[in-house]
């Protein structure tokens, strides 16, 4: 049904826009003031559309200002599919995102399209897969033969465009809860992590607002649902901080097992550094001084992240990315400790730098068989991972083992905030060396900073007895 009419109309010419892949065409026209544009794939397309706003503009039929379509013709446009939107929406964001983000936008995409699809007697694995690869991967389309799946997804793809909801059937209220519900849940039924949650819903919140601001929504309908997400559980747990003396028998294991990775583990430990920071690593970002008492300094430009082959731009399943949260060009200094320094002299001298001087390179093949020089790929996650957990069954208890004590390599950075925290290093200067706002870095260590009640009663004690030595 129109809205608000208007007959303050304009109808321009078309444009012609000669792109490296394919040309497209648009039609511009303005309604009551405001400037419209169509884009489509062929010329016919084109004119077609043109010429039914030229015959409403001759007939002086009023235009309806939200769609920008004579009134006439409104009931006979089809419905926005959900499907479609969500897919204009995703190649809208692609050329602005990172790998990563692009990975996750299809994630929480996938989540909720199959949430409202009726998925009774089809493989939900593969839509899942058919969603998650091709519909909502720009690349992939790109690169498909008139937009058309492949055949591995084709029978599927078509499957879902039929049994795909309108965007206005979407954003029906009962029909959106239970695709929030279901954002809360992880494929086995049990609840999600609050991140995943938060992230899922953010991309499902962009497609609706993307529909506001192409005129499809008047209003972002998840702005009416009073859904509430899980609670945040950013807050380390404890129990995965190792103390010092479980950090050293770890690093020693690492030692014995695979020396190459000795010196990324301990920048992790004792600089607090992020995996992908540690990646990004050239030996010209080291400041290591000589005196084996001296404290050096890691200039940090960067991190290396593996998201995989078919979200980069490069077609490589790894890329170089600016800091996390952090502008492209932005910089950060962590201080290295003596016994730090002391280890990446030795990796220096013991382990060829890789193309560029990376400092952390992936020496052996999937075989153990050692690469050929000069190392190209930066470290393996993979080994990484491997040995962390083979350093962890050498050096921990069996039960530390099965416990959450450091059973990622991410929890040693835990466990070096932590350790500055408790050792009374100001707030703003851990934050800085850690690259966290202070808020977040209280909010996510608030329960690992231990040992300070009993000094904070006695601060208090004394600044009432001074208080009370004075009214005396």
């Amino acid at each position: 049904m129109a809205g608000r009419t208007t007959r303050d109309v304009q109808v321009w010419g078309l444009r012609r826009y000669k792109g490296k892949r394919k040309t497209t065409y648009t039609v511009r026209w303005r309604v009551a003031g405001g400037i419209r544009q169509q884009t489509f794939d062929t010329i016919k397309l084109t004119e077609s559309f043109r010429a039914r706003l030229l015959v409403g503009l001759r007939q002086a039929e009023p235009f309806d200002v939200q769609t920008g379509q004579p009134v006439s013709v409104l009931d006979k446009l089809p419905e926005l599919s959900w499907l479609e939107h969500a897919m204009a929406f995703v190649d809208v964001k692609w050329p602005h995102a990172s790998p990563r983000h692009r990975k996750g936008i299809a994630e929480g995409l996938t989540t909720a399209t199959v949430a409202a699809l009726s998925t009774t007697g089809i493989d939900t694995r593969e839509v899942r897969r058919a969603l998650e690869n091709w519909v909502f991967n720009s690349a992939a389309r790109s690169g498909s033969k008139d937009t058309e799946p492949p055949e591995e997804h084709g029978a599927t793809v078509r499957w879902a465009r039929r049994h795909s909801p309108s965007l206005v059937e979407m954003a029906e209220p009962a029909r959106l809860r239970g695709v929030l519900d279901a954002l809360a849940l992880k494929l086995d039924g049990t609840p999600a992590s609050s991140s995943t949650v938060a992230r899922k819903r953010s991309a499902l919140y962009s497609v609706f607002q993307y529909a506001v601001e192409v005129d499809a929504l008047q209003a972002n309908p998840m702005d009416r649902i009073a859904w509430k997400p899980p609670k945040h559980t950013d807050e380390v747990d404890r129990r995965v901080v190792v103390n010092p003396q479980q950090a050293k028998r770890l690093l020693d294991e690492v030692a014995a097992i695979y020396p190459s990775l000795e010196a990324f583990f301990a920048c992790i430990y004792y600089a607090g550094l992020r995996p992908s920071e540690v990646r990004h690593l050239k030996v010209r970002d080291l400041d290591l001084p000589t005196s084996p008492d001296a404290w050096g300094t890691l200039h940090l430009l960067g991190s290396t992240q593996t998201t995989g082959a078919a979200w980069t731009d490069t077609g490589q399943a790894t890329e170089d990315r600016s800091l996390k949260h952090r502008a492209r060009r932005a910089t950060r200094q962590t201080p290295a400790p003596p016994e730090l320094v002391a280890l990446l002299r030795r990796h220096i001298a013991a382990f060829p730098a890789g193309l560029e001087g990376r400092l952390f390179v992936t020496r052996a093949g999937r075989a153990g068989i050692p690469v050929a020089a000069p190392f190209a790929s930066p470290q393996s996650m993979g080994i990484v991972y491997r040995i962390w957990d083979k350093a962890r069954q050498r050096a921990l208890t069996d039960a530390e083992y099965h416990s959450p004590l450091a059973k990622r390599p991410y929890d040693l950075r835990h466990a070096a905030v932590s350790l500055w925290l408790n050792a009374g290093v100001p707030a703003t200067q851990v934050a800085e060396w850690a690259g966290h706002s202070v808020n977040v870095l209280l909010r996510v260590y608030a329960s690992c900073i231990v040992g300070q009640d009993e000094a904070s009663r006695r601060r208090v004690e004394l600044a009432l007895s001074a208080d009370a030595g004075i009214r005396a």
